[in-house]
């Protein structure tokens, strides 16, 4: 049981309980009395519902599907617990949306990121803890301390019993994720591919060529998440024409929108690992995903923030 000057309260939304209550009970306490519903014409309430002034407030809320409304969630209980005289406020997001809209790709674009972090500060948000943000300098984007944790010692633990001899190879389906994939495969003591890929649209992958030998080689697709699926999906077949033996996949954020469902359960892929950073529908649990819990992670990373602790062990 942890203890302070000022009383933990954890708080969480709508987007992903079963993780809330997870971390609640690594750190051997409940999640806060808190209502969230909608009025009838769609605006979120919400209501606290014991007292949270001086306290050290954490408030779970992945803005995942439906992105607007789990920020809007997540903005509005930030706004009551400030309104509530809570002593700190620390937004603990595992999945942040709108990441991918982090810079102008074209003229009149948008960078959404940064809007997102300026609504977040804006309503009151002492502190950010994250996990695995699409580009790691959107932390950057805030005005107030942001703790970025990883998701890949937990990935890599879970494949490095499947590591042995010289026939298993990590890759990166491209080349925004070269500095990722090259970290597992240094923690996993193997060698590297890249598939060389362009995307003519948004969505849509066409694949050119891979970068390494992978020919007669277990593979591991790495990716910080896989949303429509199209570029892991390619990815794996694309190892596949190459002469590879088995095909695995890994993910920090199982966005799974559209038809990645159908994409990944006609695909060659045997294994698909993701993290709990976004709730998973049941009827999305394929036989061949395995959901690995980052509980232990954010619990670890809560308890340090509330009692004033280096992050450091933490990133190591």
């Amino acid at each position: 049981m942890i203890t302070h000057g000022n009383e933990i309260k954890l708080f969480a939304g709508n987007s992903n309980r079963p993780l809330a209550n997870a971390i609640a009970k690594k750190l051997n306490t409940m999640l806060g009395d808190i209502e969230v519903a909608k009025f009838s014409d769609g605006e979120t309430s919400v209501h606290i519902g014991e007292t949270v002034r001086g306290r050290d407030l954490f408030i779970i809320q992945s803005t995942s599907s439906p992105v607007n409304d789990n920020l809007m969630e997540l903005l509005i209980m930030i706004d009551a617990a400030k309104r509530a005289s809570a002593g700190r406020i620390t937004a603990v997001i595992p999945y942040f949306g709108y990441a991918r809209q982090d810079r102008r790709a074209r003229s009149r674009d948008p960078i959404t990121a940064k809007l997102v972090a300026d609504l977040l500060t804006s309503a009151g948000a002492d502190r950010v803890l994250t996990m695995d943000l699409h580009a790691a300098q959107i932390q950057g984007f805030f005005n107030i301390p942001v703790d970025h944790l990883l998701g890949g010692p937990t990935l890599y633990n879970y494949f490095a019993s499947r590591v042995s001899g010289d026939d298993f190879i990590v890759v990166s389906p491209d080349v925004g994720s070269v500095n990722r994939a090259r970290k597992v495969a240094e923690r996993l003591n193997c060698p590297m591919a890249i598939i060389d890929k362009r995307r003519p649209k948004a969505n849509v992958m066409e694949v050119m060529n891979i970068i390494g030998n992978v020919e007669g080689k277990k593979c591991l697709l790495v990716d910080d998440m896989i949303d429509t699926g199209g570029t892991i999906v390619q990815g794996a077949q694309a190892l596949v024409s190459a002469g590879a033996t088995n095909i695995y996949a890994c993910c920090t954020h199982a966005v799974l929108s559209g038809p990645a469902i159908e994409r990944i359960e006609a695909s060659p892929i045997e294994e698909l690992v993701m993290l709990d950073t976004i709730q998973l529908p049941e009827e999305k649990k394929l036989k061949k995903i395995k959901i690995l819990t980052t509980a232990d992670i954010f619990a670890a990373a809560i308890e340090n923030v509330y009692l004033d602790k280096p992050m450091s062990k933490i990133y190591d």
